[in-house]
């Protein structure tokens, strides 16, 4: 996939961390071989982390998260601090730059951090031009922080190449081998997709899961047809076999599943994201807590997308709806979107999550930590909604 058509969510995210004026933003600009970021003489040019969508040689699709200064001071210099931690939800490979000086202690404690998070991390010395003695300096950080940095200068664009390197080492065991239909799709099955074209996909395009999952279905030479809810009957009627797989909207899941053949396996947008962006395991077992929910009970809905509320919208009318009608009116639900997650949701019986098509995993996962830490039940649009319909065991998760 090229720069151009792979979305920012299916990029691997980079995050670069360091104090102020410690050449974060030179060192983006060199492993890019761009100005894709702003650098200045003055420390905290950088204030809101800035995301940029490159492709590297040999990396591929990547996302640089270029952060403020972890030194940041002050009232603004804290709410800057703040949004850096945040990133850290969304990095999958960190590079923590150093200056150079000896003072140290808030590099060791972000590598220590990231550590805990079991973000590999990559430690640089930037600016080795004006180091007097750089192997001093790297042994130095190899003692104190038991990590060998790599020892670059952005300035002259003396080793960089060791960085991408680095990079390719240390991906995470799973990245890129992540499939939207996992192994409920084979190579060469007739695959129906099933897409109701409402208000939430505007007219001249499909939405963002649709594409991805067809896009793949192709790349996995299947042979695929198209049908909107309405024309089902006369889509199956018009094959000479049942389709292999069947894939709808998980809005009109119980639709579907009356009508499919008997032989072809059924599942939803919605199901498929939930093992590819996040942990399907969690997310089917946590469904069960709606058994649980009464009308003093709390639920928390979020979703990825940032939009105007719609008529009839699935995370916002829908599952509230359905919720409602099986535990009681009174019930407690409150939704968020985008990057508003609470950092305590120890006060929900339940959290449902929308497919996540516009974060990357590991921003997901996160997400599922957090919630599993607190020991809050967190599960999935497509899960609630199969789960609800009463064919969750009907359907094919994985």
């Amino acid at each position: 996939m090229s720069l151009n058509n792979t979305p920012r969510s299916n990029r691997l995210h980079i995050g670069i961390y360091g104090k102020r004026n410690s050449g974060k933003s030179s060192l983006v600009n060199a492993i890019t071989g761009t100005e894709t970021a702003l650098v200045s003489d003055y420390a905290g040019t950088t204030t809101d982390p800035v995301y940029k969508s490159m492709e590297i040689y040999g990396i591929g699709p990547c996302v640089f998260i270029d952060t403020a200064g972890f030194d940041d001071e002050g009232e603004i210099g804290a709410l800057r601090v703040k949004k850096t931690k945040e990133a850290l939800d969304k990095t999958d490979i960190a590079l923590v730059v150093f200056d150079g000086s000896k003072n140290i202690e808030k590099e060791k404690e972000w590598i220590k951090t990231l550590k805990n998070k079991r973000i590999p991390t990559v430690a640089v010395v930037n600016k080795a031009d004006l180091i007097h003695d750089v192997e001093e300096v790297s042994s130095y950080i190899k003692l104190e922080t038991g990590t060998e940095p790599l020892v670059v200068s952005a300035k002259e664009k003396s080793g960089i190449e060791k960085i991408r390197n680095a990079i390719l080492r240390n991906l995470p065991e799973d990245y890129d081998t992540q499939t939207i239909t996992g192994g409920i799709v084979k190579d060469g099955d007739l695959v129906l997709l099933v897409m109701p074209q409402d208000i939430q996909a505007p007219k001249g395009r499909l939405i963002l899961p649709q594409v991805q999952t067809l896009r793949e279905l192709l790349d996995k030479k299947c042979v695929v047809l198209s049908t909107t809810t309405d024309q089902l009957d006369k889509a199956l009627a018009s094959l000479a076999q049942a389709p292999d797989v069947i894939i709808t909207d998980s809005q009109v899941f119980k639709t579907v599943y009356e009508k499919k053949p008997q032989e072809s396996k059924l599942t939803s947008f919605s199901v498929l994201f939930a093992g590819y962006k996040g942990n399907i395991d969690y997310f089917t077992k946590s469904v069960t807590a709606i058994d649980n929910l009464r009308e003093d009970s709390k639920v928390l809905i979020a979703e990825a997308c940032t939009h105007v509320p719609l008529t009839e919208d699935i995370g916002r009318e829908q599952i509230p709806r359905l919720l409602r009608k099986k535990v009681g009116e009174n019930l407690t639900i409150d939704i968020v979107s985008g990057p508003n997650f609470p950092s305590d949701v120890s006060s929900y019986d339940l959290i449902i999550h929308c497919g996540g098509c516009m974060f990357n995993r590991k921003y997901v996962l996160s997400r599922i930590e957090k919630a599993a830490d607190q020991n809050v039940p967190m599960t999935n649009y497509g899960i609630v909604i199969a789960y609800l319909s009463g064919i969750l065991d009907k359907i094919s998760i994985n």
